[in-house]
């Protein structure tokens, strides 16, 4: 996995592997503009995590939003609500049947922006299908 202008990239094995299905890039953790000559906001991507079972995965991010993508069929499954505050950090339990993760500030934006009376959260929510990848 890599971080770079804000994609994700996945790589299977070496970064040389020459099978492009092996390789898949996309953009993520962005606003969404509906005049294309307005800037759009591209946040930072704070994490990844492959589901144990079904081998999709979800990101978080500076903006707030978690999101489970099916790798293989290279799309989006979901896209939760944005929350109020970043989401620093997540993981699967073991049987994939729990995702959990935590909303804080993210120093992203700097010292200027952080608000020490803005609390911190943990959240855990049951997935099921939702996380199953796309029928071919």
């Amino acid at each position: 996995k890599q971080w770079y202008q804000r994609r994700v990239a996945i790589t299977a094995g070496d970064n040389t592997a020459a099978n492009s299905k092996d390789k898949f890039t996309f953009k993520c953790h962005r606003s969404i503009v509906s005049d294309h000559h307005k800037p759009q906001d591209i946040y930072a991507v704070n994490g990844i995590k492959f589901h144990p079972i079904h081998g999709t995965l979800a990101t978080i991010g500076s903006d707030g939003k978690f999101s489970f993508w099916d790798k293989d069929a290279r799309t989006k499954l979901k896209t939760g609500e944005q929350l109020d505050n970043t989401i620093t950090c997540c993981d699967f339990n073991h049987t994939g049947t729990f995702f959990a993760y935590a909303s804080s500030y993210d120093w992203s934006k700097g010292h200027e922006f952080y608000n020490p009376q803005q609390k911190n959260y943990i959240f855990v929510r049951q997935v099921k299908d939702e996380l199953k990848p796309r029928k071919k």
